[in-house]
């Protein structure tokens, strides 16, 4: 019997974290076909997308809707966001050309139009940085009160030769974020609390297509899995990439990179900057043998120069990541809900 607490829909079921996923298999995935006898990736799959099946490549399809609040931050807006968020959940499945992208928005009674206009101008620049064109779209208006002010829904369209899922990793395999860790959730929390912090603290937002083709290129076959550390931080996309391989995960905590801004803040709300949102970064496994020439090749990048090393995939402890801090080891938890809700 399901419990009363299950009857309601709460904020940790949009966080990204294993509440999301035991909601959408419980409730999404009834009646939908899992996947397809020709190898298609569906729903069921619960990657960054859909990948199916077009001759002798792959048609990849992904959506997001964006609720952030505020809507202008420091490093960007809802605008940047929705574009950056739809482009790199292409690039994560191996689809870093996109071919166009759809923009559905829904306006409170009332919004500013400067402010709209401020909105989209930034998803005209961000889809520039990604070589990405907005071919169709909607518009509604609801009563005031009856939003807060602006969603935009994205959907993005993008052909590979290869897909790269979140699933492929090994015992072996090596792994690489792209960058610093935790800088969109707490640029984010700090705007929206007022925090008088005395860092300079400004999100990550940024289409990483470019810097995925760079690191794919480098080494042809040899990044196996990719997820960007969004809802959940990277905490929440190490479970997720776990899970699904079958591997444990042993991360270094002396090479995660965290910037001193981060660090300052999260020590003083006692947030662990693993459990924190990024939107301009992804966590890569490699095979051992080309590491070095994938690190190579995301340093060369300007939205790479901080990728480092963090870990290795173990048969030991499926499903679990472990922290191994130079003095000892802990198990890393994934949090049941979001620290800081309407994140993305």
């Amino acid at each position: 019997m399901r419990s009363a607490l299950d009857e309601r829909i709460t904020l940790k079921y949009g966080a990204g974290g294993e509440a999301m996923r035991t909601l959408i298999r419980q409730v999404f995935l009834d009646g939908l076909i899992p996947q397809h006898p020709n190898g298609d990736i569906g729903l069921a799959a619960m990657d960054d997308g859909a990948a199916l099946r077009v001759g002798g490549r792959w048609l990849v399809v992904t959506t997001d809707s964006h609720v952030i609040h505020p809507i202008f931050f420091p490093g960007g807006d809802i605008g940047r966001l929705a574009v950056s968020g739809t482009v790199n959940d292409l690039a994560m499945m191996g689809a870093t050309d996109v071919l166009a992208l759809t923009c559905a928005v829904i306006i409170e009674d009332g919004f500013p139009r400067a402010d709209l206009i401020r909105i989209q101008h930034s998803i005209r620049a961000a889809c520039d940085e990604a070589g990405a064109t907005v071919v169709a779209g909607d518009t509604k208006v609801m009563g005031r009160g009856e939003l807060d002010g602006i969603v935009l829904n994205t959907t993005g369209i993008a052909m590979s030769d290869r897909v790269v899922p979140d699933s492929g990793l090994r015992a072996g395999d090596l792994l690489i974020v792209t960058g610093t860790l935790g800088d969109h959730g707490m640029a984010v929390m700090a705007e929206r609390h007022g925090l008088a912090l005395d860092a300079d603290l400004r999100s990550d937002m940024a289409p990483i297509n470019g810097l995925v083709r760079a690191a794919l290129a480098a080494a042809p076959g040899a990044i196996v899995a990719m997820k960007d550390p969004t809802r959940g931080g990277l905490a929440s996309a190490l479970h997720e990439m776990a899970g699904k391989s079958g591997v444990g995960i042993v991360l270094d905590e002396e090479a995660l990179p965290v910037t001193a801004p981060v660090r300052a803040a999260s020590e003083l709300l006692g947030i662990d900057p693993l459990h924190v949102a990024n939107e301009g970064k992804a966590v890569l496994g490699v095979r051992p043998e080309a590491v070095e020439d994938v690190l190579a090749a995301l340093r060369a990048h300007p939205l790479g120069r901080e990728a480092a090393l963090i870990g290795r995939c173990v048969a030991e402890r499926v499903g679990a990541i472990i922290l191994d801090t130079g003095f000892g080891r802990r198990l890393v938890t994934e949090p049941e809900g979001e620290l800081l809700p309407r994140i993305c």
